[in-house]
């Protein structure tokens, strides 16, 4: 005979619930028809599993029910525990506990060992653990999972699905869900698994979630605004591709587009995107702020310059309270922003008017002599252009590129020459300007005999 004793179950399962104690139970039957069997029973983590009681006499063929209890934790086991039954024969008829401790307390082979039965923490605090925590590669993390699933309900499920995609583990996500998990669950105030997703910044649970049937509320779900706070271009991306009747220019509870977001967040590759799919910069919110508003607020340089190249005009709105964008930088004391916002468009209005003061004035409060407008021109090539001749003097002593070209290619010297100013291409030359006939030809649309005209000035310079 190998063993004295059976026990009712092949593992332990505790539902486990944090700071509480918990506990299981199992029976173990003598296998003796006609002696009592005395049984030992102990775990192998003794700190935190204990028995009711550890030593008992079974009755020939009866039965006796141990309880293990679980200490309160905040966390549960992960890695393997056990219950280890120990049995011997009661030849004495002594079954007081000082005997049945001196029994046990002898090796020999009188001692049977009948079993070693696995001990696991199940439930739905289980999983949130696993989902929480970076736990040992050594724990078999699948099998944790498929032993707790069957002691969650629902509402569980649905709550363990909305942890997992906010931390973005794409492989629980799928197991969740797999698991009975509602994808189209949402709280009292409306907040689903997707939007917990889009905030983890996962693509790969985004993914999951919508490949199992996420239905967005296009009423109340704003996932391109949440994308765009996060500079989640990939996202927007996959939700524009799956959902073809996504509005890009939806707008939230004050009244703000996904670009009012990106804009706000100063997120380039967010307003590029928005731009390329027709979003409208010049929409503007419940107080009446465009996005540039918000970019000029926040000081996001890069932001800025886009929405100007993008629609030049809308630096001139205001909001409700009066404020322009080159207002709200100032507030903020966003000086990187003043050229872009307004010092560059009075350099470029002093250069076209020949105003040598107010050139001066600008460059010092700070304003770019290299800067340039929509069309690419700078202040230099506005001066060439109206034959401002001591502006461009000016402007060429402040460190202005005399060879910078517009969005059509063209120099300041091309733009003299196009509107046969002699005397402006004779200085852009002496101060360095890269003159030749064929460039000239390439960039000017105007009677070749112009250029005959300036064949004296640009020949010996070639």
């Amino acid at each position: 005979m190998d063993r004295l004793v059976k026990h009712d179950v092949k593992e332990l399962n505790i539902v486990f619930t944090r700071n509480q104690k918990c506990s299981t139970t199992f029976k173990l039957t003598n296998l003796m028809h006609t002696m009592p069997v005395a049984v030992f029973v102990e775990t192998t983590n003794a700190l935190v599993l204990s028995l009711t009681r550890s030593y008992g006499v079974i009755p020939p063929l009866g039965s006796v029910v141990f309880t293990l209890v679980c200490q309160e934790l905040d966390q549960p086991l992960v890695l393997a525990t056990q219950v280890i039954v120990r049995s011997s024969m009661l030849l004495t008829g002594k079954s007081d506990q000082e005997s049945l401790c001196n029994l046990f307390s002898k090796p020999g082979k009188h001692i049977f060992k009948d079993g070693m039965i696995p001990v696991s923490f199940v439930g739905s605090h289980v999983i949130d653990f696993l989902i929480s925590n970076h736990v040992p590669k050594s724990v078999d993390v699948p099998l944790i999972l498929e032993k707790s699933v069957p002691f969650c309900d629902g509402t569980e499920l649905n709550s363990l699905l909305k942890s997992a995609a906010m931390t973005g583990k794409s492989y629980l996500v799928t197991f969740l869900i797999s698991a009975g998990a509602d994808v189209n669950d949402r709280d009292t105030e409306r907040k689903s698994v997707m939007s917990l997703a889009i905030e983890s910044g996962n693509l790969d649970v985004v993914r999951v979630i919508i490949e199992s049937g996420f239905v967005i509320d296009h009423l109340n779900d704003r996932y391109l605004h949440d994308a765009a706070s996060i500079n989640g271009v990939d996202i927007m991306e996959l939700l524009c591709m799956n959902y073809l009747d996504i509005d890009i220019n939806s707008i939230d509870s004050r009244g703000r587009t996904a670009m009012h977001v990106a804009a706000n967040h100063g997120h380039l590759e967010v307003l590029d995107f928005l731009t390329t799919l027709g979003s409208d910069a010049s929409v503007v919110d419940n107080d009446g702020w465009n996005p540039l508003h918000h970019a000029s607020y926040k000081g996001h340089v890069a932001a800025v310059e886009f929405l100007l190249n993008s629609c030049s005009y809308i630096k001139n709105a205001v909001t409700k309270n009066g404020k322009s964008p080159i207002a709200l930088a100032y507030e903020n004391d966003n000086m990187e922003l003043y050229d872009m916002l307004y010092l560059g468009d009075v350099l470029h209005k002093a250069a076209t008017i020949d105003d040598v003061n107010g050139i001066n004035k600008c460059l010092t409060e700070g304003a770019n002599v290299n800067g340039k407008d929509q069309n690419g021109w700078t202040a230099l090539h506005r001066a060439a252009f109206k034959g401002r001749i001591e502006s461009v003097k000016v402007l060429l002593d402040h460190g202005a590129s005399v060879d910078i070209v517009d969005n059509s290619g063209c120099t300041p010297l091309h733009r003299a020459v196009e509107m046969g100013y002699a005397e402006v291409a004779t200085v852009l030359v002496a101060r360095g300007a890269r003159a030749s006939i064929k460039s000239l030809i390439d960039h000017m649309v105007f009677d070749l005999d112009c250029v005959k005209n300036y064949r004296s000035l640009v020949n010996p310079l070639c």
